[in-house]
């Protein structure tokens, strides 16, 4: 009897037992009680999916003759990382942070090779990749690794190349702007005399050819056309032959480095053409006296299509409050291009994340996907990145810098070229 009761006891335990682990299974399949598993996220490379960390590559100068805008334009992403990673920003899915990988290069192109190839399998993409002659040799390179990078350049070769996305308008269609805006300033073709300075590489011919092409169209003749190195100290001779050309509207397709000299060269030899800048020839260190007395700046003017510091833009006060945050962050207008670079690729990876692939090649598609977006409101004009070869924008306006304000006045609003105008017309009749 007692073995019975025993048996019984066991089988009721039993059965209890199995009623229980009944009850914990998940239900079938389809079962509208349980809730539908999220499919996997996509990664290959760059990408810690368990700590929702994506690593980002940035190849900078800091020490290099770019270094006036390269500290400002490395600080601009740290700044976006910062923002990204202190939370609820709304600029990731939430949990997601930002690492950067960093290397200075100096600007010079086999350093940026060795630096490229010492981080390129630990990144999903590079936000910085600083300067024309830097970027262009990486070109072949990212395309085996299909690896975006994003160029701290303008220059038309970058929207050539599907790796190299590049915002805001090129230097080609800044100088043809520029071209125009001295035409109108002078009073007629007839009365300008046009010049450039131009740096001996890919920046430098994208001027050149801008300013040539805007120049024929209408009708200008160009005097004369000096080349500088990167890191070149003396430009004497270049203001010479400037002055005994007659000269009075001359380009500026250099960086600060060079722009600096330039102007104070220039003014010593008491030769006061009006002087247009292309974006890389000016720093926001010239508001100070203390680096360049005011003076030097008197006839100069600024071809730009990106959006300068306390401009009038919807972003503006959200991006000033941001850099209230970190008091160490340079006020500089390199920063602020840096970062409204690095909204558009977050942009990009928000969009990869929430698509559940952030491959590479799922990150160049989110990229292309990007039709008409604002950084957040800190562009001018909306930046497309859906066509290919990339056509970001075509406009730029001319700026005159007022020193005691540290600010700019609009001479110039944002249009595109007439010269690209004319021949857009010119290929309709071509084609009835």
């Amino acid at each position: 009897m007692q073995r019975l009761v025993v048996g019984l006891l066991a089988t009721a335990f039993c059965l209890m037992a199995c009623k229980k682990e009944e009850a914990s299974t998940p239900p079938s399949e389809g079962a509208q009680e349980r809730p539908v598993a999220a499919p996997d996220i996509k990664t290959d490379k760059g990408v810690d999916l368990e700590k929702k960390v994506v690593y980002i590559g940035a190849l900078n100068d800091e020490s290099g003759p770019g270094a006036a805008i390269g500290k400002p334009f490395a600080a601009g992403k740290r700044l976006l990382a910062q923002q990204v990673n202190a939370g609820d920003s709304g600029l990731l899915p939430p949990g997601w942070r930002i690492e950067l990988v960093e290397r200075d290069h100096a600007y010079n192109p086999q350093n940026a090779v060795q630096a490229y190839s010492d981080i390129h399998d630990r990144v999903l993409f590079l936000g910085t990749s600083f300067g024309t002659p830097n970027t262009l040799p990486l070109r072949d390179k990212m395309t085996a690794d299909n690896l975006v990078a994003f160029p701290a350049s303008q220059s038309s070769e970058m929207a050539r190349h599907q790796y190299t996305p590049p915002i805001g308008a090129s230097y080609k269609m800044e100088a043809m702007r520029a071209m125009d805006w001295a035409v109108e300033h002078a009073g007629g073709a007839d009365k300008v005399k046009a010049a450039i300075v131009a740096q001996g590489d890919d920046y430098g011919k994208d001027g050149l050819e801008g300013w040539s092409e805007a120049a024929k169209h209408h009708g200008v003749t160009i005097v004369s056309q000096q080349s500088v190195a990167p890191g070149q100290k003396d430009f004497a001779a270049i203001i010479t032959a400037l002055q005994q050309s007659g000269a009075n509207y001359v380009l500026l397709t250099v960086l600060p480095s060079a722009s600096g000299p330039i102007l104070g060269t220039a003014a010593q030899l008491k030769y006061q053409p009006t002087w247009v800048g292309q974006t890389p020839a000016w720093v926001d260190r010239f508001f100070d006296a203390k680096v360049i007395p005011g003076a030097v700046f008197a006839n100069f003017y600024w071809a730009t299509g990106l959006t300068f510091w306390g401009d009038d833009v919807p972003g503006m006060k959200d991006f000033l409050a941001l850099v209230a945050k970190y008091p160490n962050t340079p006020k500089d207008f390199y920063t602020l291009s840096s970062y409204v670079q690095g909204r558009v690729q977050i942009e990009a990876l928000k969009a990869a994340i929430e698509s559940k692939d952030v491959t590479r090649a799922g990150y160049l598609k989110a990229l292309k996907g990007i039709t008409r977006t604002t950084a957040g409101g800190m562009t001018v004009e909306p930046v497309d990145l859906s066509r290919f070869p990339y056509e970001t924008s075509v406009g730029a306006r001319v700026l005159k810098p007022v020193l005691d304000q540290g600010s700019w006045s609009v001479v110039a609003g944002f249009a595109p070229p007439k010269a690209l105008g004319a021949s857009a017309a010119k290929a309709a009749d071509d084609s009835k």
